[in-house]
C-alpha cells in the first residue's frame, strides 16, 4: 500500500497547488480592480481640474487620457484572468475529486484487509 499512499499525497500536493493558483489569480484580480477603481478617481479629479469632460475635446488633460488607456488595459487583465480563474477552479475541481477517489480507494483497501482479523459468523461456526 506505499504506492497508494505516495499517490494520495501526490494528489494532495496538486490539490494544494491548485488551491494557491486560484488564490493567487483572485488576488491579482482583486488588487487590478484596485488599480482601475484609483484610476478611475484620477481620472475624475483630473477632468474636474481641467474643466473638461470630454474626451474628444482637444484640450482634454494628457495625464486623464493616459489614465483612461491604463484603466481599460485593466480592465482587459481582469477579464482575460476571469477566464484563467474559471479554469483554474475547474482544475481545482478535478484535483480535488481525483483526491477523494484515491482516499476512498485506500479506505475501502483498509476496510478489506481489516475484515479478515475479525471472524465471520460462518468461520466461528466452522470452529
Amino acid at each position: 500500500m506505499k504506492s497508494r499512499d505516495t499517490v494520495i499525497r501526490l494528489k494532495r500536493f496538486q490539490v494544494d497547488e491548485k488551491r494557491r493558483q486560484v488564490a493567487q489569480i483572485e488576488a491579482m484580480i482583486a488588487e487590478f480592480e484596485r488599480m482601475a477603481a484609483d484610476l478611475d478617481r484620477e481620472i475624475a479629479v483630473e477632468q474636474e481640474r481641467a474643466g473638461i469632460h470630454d474626451p474628444a475635446h482637444f484640450a482634454y488633460p494628457t495625464y486623464a487620457k493616459a489614465a483612461r488607456l491604463r484603466r481599460d488595459n485593466l480592465a482587459r487583465s481582469v477579464a482575460d484572468l476571469k477566464a484563467q480563474l474559471a479554469d483554474a477552479r475547474a482544475g481545482f475541481d478535478e484535483a480535488l475529486e481525483e483526491l477523494k477517489k484515491a482516499e476512498a480507494l485506500d479506505e475501502r483497501d483498509h476496510g478489506r484487509e481489516q475484515a479478515p482479523l475479525v471472524p465471520t459468523e460462518d468461520e466461528r461456526v466452522r470452529v
